[in-house]
């Protein structure tokens, strides 16, 4: 349940139209609901603006299928659920399809995937996210549902590393006009500094696992953006996708 939900339903008991006992069955699913296996968090869009996502890896593709369709019946904003195997994209869209909610959107190749549902009204705000190469893909592809889901419309400037700066500096006026960008690169990450040394727009780093050895899986590139020169660069965990569209959420208005 989000705001304009509860607004709406003490709206129906306040003219009648809902009853007190009525009102009280629909909000015993806040603030949580407790399927045995997993405890919904109901209570999440009205703290924070922003739903509940289910994280995928370590559940069963049956306790996906119960968490979303939980979801979906309880709440009327967006549903997400993110790093996805087959199978558990397979046993969701097979039960939301029998229940009349539709396959979902997938998005993302390779052996993960997000699936979304009933993405959010259109959000004002426009959105840049930045790869510094093709291997950055995956995440940039996390990212860019995840923001489509809240209502975020991003444009995507993809293999725009500094081996190759004339690429990026092609995009200038680009990023001189965005509301927010998002830095998605590996190795060594630098391209998180010189995008934040050219936008006046907030922007969220993600460093990635892509890279050669000395680049250990993400870390060489997580510790140059925590360590750039670009003042106010906002950094996030590595391939975490996700939490950088979340934190676009926050950032704008």
């Amino acid at each position: 349940m989000d705001a304009s939900s509860l607004r709406a339903l003490i709206d129906q008991v306040a003219a009648g139209d809902c009853t007190p006992d009525d009102a009280v069955r629909q909000l015993r699913r806040l603030p949580y609901a407790d399927l045995g296996f997993a405890r919904i968090d109901h209570h999440r869009d009205l703290r924070q603006g922003m739903p509940e996502a289910v994280y995928g890896p370590g559940k069963s593709p049956e306790h996906c299928a119960a968490i979303v369709e939980e979801l979906l019946n309880a709440t009327p904003g967006p549903v997400l659920l993110t790093r996805a195997t087959e199978a558990q994209v397979k046993a969701v869209s097979a039960l939301t399809e029998a229940l009349g909610h539709g396959p979902g959107e997938v998005t993302g190749a390779g052996s993960t995937h997000t699936m979304t549902f009933r993405a959010a009204p259109a959000r004002d705000g426009s959105v840049l996210v930045v790869t510094a190469g093709t291997a950055d893909l995956p995440i940039a592809d996390e990212c860019t549902a995840v923001l489509r889901a809240l209502g975020f419309a991003p444009t995507v400037l993809v293999d725009c590393g500094v081996a190759g700066l004339h690429r990026l500096l092609a995009e200038l006026d680009r990023l001189a006009m965005a509301d927010a960008v998002v830095v998605i690169a590996g190795m060594e990450g630098a391209l998180a500094s010189v995008v934040g040394g050219l936008t006046p727009a907030p922007v969220v780093a993600v460093p990635t696992s892509t890279g050669y050895g000395a680049a250990f899986e993400g870390v060489t590139a997580l510790l140059a953006m925590l360590a750039g020169c670009a003042s106010g660069v906002t950094v996030v965990g590595i391939d975490n996708g996700y939490g950088a569209a979340c934190a676009i959420a926050r950032l704008l208005p």
